[in-house]
C-alpha cells in the first residue's frame, strides 16, 4: 500500500520554495492579463467574454462551421462593434467600407498563411501587390473576358449534355420515356465550374462532367483546404505546425490538406507541357487561353524581372479561387429558384421576351441550342436581380475580411445617443473586420426582410410607386455595401468572369429546364457548412423540359 495523499496545506508546508514560486508566478499572470486588459485600446467594447483575452475561442467557433452566422447574433445581441478577438473589432457601419477598403490600399491586410509557392493573393506589401496586379488585371477586365465566351459556351454546352442525357431524357426498361432522375445540381455546378476554368486556363476540360464525378480527388482537396484556411486564419502560427514544419510526416499525419502544393505541382506540369507543345492539339489562336496570355506577358517584358514563378502564381489564382467563388453563386441562385418556383417562372417569361428581341426563340425547349449569349443575359434587369441576390444572400466569402488599423487611426461612427466618435488608435495591432454576411444582412440598407431571398430588391419597386430616384439611391446604398468579391485595391479579379458565368449558366439553364425540388432524405432545406469559401450541400432536384409558353 502506497502512502496516504497529502493535503494541499502538508505540501505547501513540505516544498515551501517551490509552493512560493508557483504562487507567485500564478498572481504574476493573473496581474498581468488584468492591467493588459484594462489598458487595451478596444477593452470597451461589448463581445463574448473568452473573446477578449484569447484568439482560441473564434477558432472554436469556426471549426464549428457556424462562425458567419454566430456573427450575426453577436451583432444582434451587442451592436454594430463587437470585439471578436483581443485585439479585433467586427463592423458592422456600412459606410466604413469605403475608408477601409480603399483603392490606396492604406490599410494593410492581416497575414494568415504562407502559401508554397508565392502568389498575388499571398502578397502583403500594398507596392508589390500594385505592381504584380498590373501586370496582369487587364486580362481580367471585362471585354477581355468576353474574349472567352467561346470556351464558356464549350462547357456550359457539355453541361447540358450531360444533364440531358444523365437525369432528363431517361428510359424505362422498355425503352419508353419516364420522369427524370433525381440529381445533386450542386454537385454538378461544382463539376462544370472545375471544367470550365480548365477550358479558359489551359484549354482543356479537367474532366469531372465526363466522368461524372470529382475522379481524382482534386475538387474534395480544394474543399478541404478551404476549411483549412479558415482554420489557420484564426491563429496563423498554426500554420507552421500542421503545414510549414521541416517535418512532412507531421503534416502527414495531422492530415493537413495539400491542394495547394497539387495546385502549384499542377500549374508547373501544365507550363511545361505547353513548352514542350504537348497539349498544341487543344490550342485555338482565335481564342487564347489564360496560359497563352500569361506567357504573351513574359515574352514582352524586356527587363528579365517576369519569371516561369510569376507564371505558375497566376494560374494558382485561377485554380485556387476561380472554381469555387462561381459555383457558389450559381448554386445559391438556382436552390432558392427551386424553392420558389415563381422565380424561376418570371425568369423563363423575361428570357423569352430578351431571346425575341435578339432572334427567334424556339418553340421548344429541345430546340434551343445552349447557351444564351452573355449580351443577351445581360439584357435581363431580373437575371441581373437574381444574382444580385445570390451573391448578398451567400457571398462567395462569407468569413471576416481583416484589415489593420493605419498609424493614424481610425474613428469610428457614433454610437447610439453619443456626440463622441469612438477613436481606434494606429500602430497598436488593432484590427477592424467586416464580413459581408453579416453586412449583407444589414436592414437599414437591404430592408426588414434582410434574411429572406427576394430578388425583387434590386429593382425598383413599382407596386409602391418607388421613383426612380430613390430607387438609385437605394441601389447606390446596396453598392456600396457589397463586398461579396472584396474591395478597394484587393477586389477579386476574377470578378467578371464569375459574373459572367453565373448569367450564361443561369440564363441558359432557365431556358431549357424546369426545375422541381426534392431535398436531401427528405430534408426541406439545404446544408451549408462554413470555410474560407462556404460549402453547400444537398441541392436535390428533379429536372424536366421547359413546359410550352403560356403555361
Amino acid at each position: 500500500m502506497g502512502a496516504p495523499l497529502q493535503p494541499p496545506v502538508m505540501v505547501l508546508q513540505e516544498y515551501p520554495l517551490v509552493a512560493s514560486l508557483g504562487i507567485g508566478a500564478l498572481t504574476g499572470i493573473f496581474f498581468y492579463i488584468l492591467f493588459w486588459h484594462w489598458t487595451h485600446p478596444l477593452r470597451k467594447y461589448p463581445g463574448p467574454f473568452l473573446a477578449k483575452f484569447t484568439n482560441i475561442y473564434r477558432l472554436y467557433r469556426t471549426v464549428r462551421g457556424n462562425y458567419y452566422n454566430d456573427l450575426v447574433e453577436m451583432h444582434r445581441k451587442y451592436g454594430p462593434v463587437v470585439r471578436t478577438a483581443p485585439n479585433v473589432l467586427d463592423i458592422d457601419y456600412p459606410e466604413m467600407i469605403k475608408t477601409v477598403f480603399n483603392i490606396k490600399g492604406d490599410w494593410a491586410k492581416r497575414p494568415r498563411q504562407r502559401p508554397p509557392v508565392y502568389n498575388l493573393f499571398s502578397e502583403l506589401d500594398k507596392a508589390k501587390h500594385a505592381e504584380e496586379k498590373k501586370l496582369v488585371s487587364k486580362l481580367y477586365f471585362p471585354n477581355a473576358v468576353l474574349s472567352l465566351e467561346p470556351h464558356m459556351d464549350t462547357a456550359i454546352t457539355q453541361l447540358c449534355s450531360e444533364l440531358e442525357t444523365r437525369f432528363i431524357d431517361t428510359k424505362d426498361h422498355n425503352d419508353e420515356p419516364k420522369e427524370g432522375k433525381v440529381l445533386d445540381l450542386g454537385d454538378w455546378i461544382s463539376l462544370y465550374a472545375w471544367d470550365v476554368l480548365g477550358t479558359v486556363t489551359f484549354s482543356r476540360p479537367f474532366g469531372y462532367m465526363s466522368s461524372g464525378r470529382d475522379f481524382d480527388g482534386s475538387i474534395a482537396r480544394a474543399q478541404d483546404a478551404m476549411f483549412y484556411f479558415a482554420w489557420v486564419g484564426c491563429l496563423p502560427w498554426l500554420d507552421y505546425v500542421f503545414d510549414k514544419n521541416p517535418f512532412p510526416f507531421i503534416s502527414n499525419l495531422l492530415g493537413q490538406p495539400g491542394f495547394s502544393k497539387t495546385n502549384s505541382a499542377l500549374s508547373v506540369q501544365r507550363l511545361i507541357d505547353r513548352y514542350a507543345g504537348k497539349d498544341a492539339e487543344f490550342l485555338d489562336t482565335s481564342t487564347p487561353d489564360y496560359l497563352q496570355k500569361f506567357m504573351a506577358i513574359k515574352q514582352k517584358d524586356k527587363s528579365g524581372k517576369i519569371r516561369d514563378e510569376n507564371i505558375v502564381g497566376w494560374l494558382m489564382i485561377n485554380t485556387l479561387a476561380g472554381a469555387d467563388t462561381t459555383a457558389i453563386a450559381i448554386k445559391t441562385a438556382l436552390y432558392h429558384c427551386a424553392k420558389q418556383p415563381r422565380v424561376w417562372r418570371r425568369l423563363q417569361r423575361e428570357l423569352q421576351v430578351a431571346e425575341r428581341g435578339y432572334g427567334p426563340w424556339a418553340e421548344t425547349a429541345k430546340a434551343r441550342t445552349p447557351p444564351i449569349s452573355y449580351k443577351t443575359a445581360r439584357a435581363i434587369p431580373y437575371l441581373e436581380a437574381i444574382v444580385r441576390e445570390s451573391l448578398r444572400i451567400l457571398p462567395g466569402i462569407a468569413l471576416p475580411l481583416e484589415r489593420y488599423v493605419p498609424p493614424s487611426g481610425v474613428h469610428l461612427p457614433t454610437r447610439g445617443t453619443e456626440k463622441t466618435k469612438d477613436f481606434i488608435p494606429g500602430n497598436q495591432g488593432c484590427i477592424l473586420s467586416f464580413t459581408p454576411y453579416t453586412l449583407n444582412r444589414h436592414e437599414a440598407v437591404f430592408g426588414s426582410d434582410s434574411d429572406q431571398f427576394r430578388p425583387e430588391r434590386w429593382l425598383r419597386d413599382e407596386n409602391n410607386r418607388e421613383s426612380e430616384e430613390d430607387f438609385r439611391e437605394r441601389l447606390q446604398k446596396m453598392n456600396n455595401t457589397d463586398l461579396s468579391f472584396g474591395g478597394g485595391s484587393r477586389v477579386c479579379l476574377g470578378k467578371h468572369m464569375g459574373l459572367m458565368q453565373a448569367y450564361k449558366v443561369l440564363g441558359t439553364l432557365a431556358a431549357r429546364y424546369e426545375l422541381d425540388w426534392v431535398g436531401e432524405d427528405g430534408q426541406d432545406e439545404w446544408k451549408v457548412v462554413q470555410s474560407w469559401f462556404p460549402r453547400q450541400e444537398g441541392i436535390k432536384v428533379r429536372m424536366r423540359w421547359c413546359l410550352p409558353k403560356g403555361r
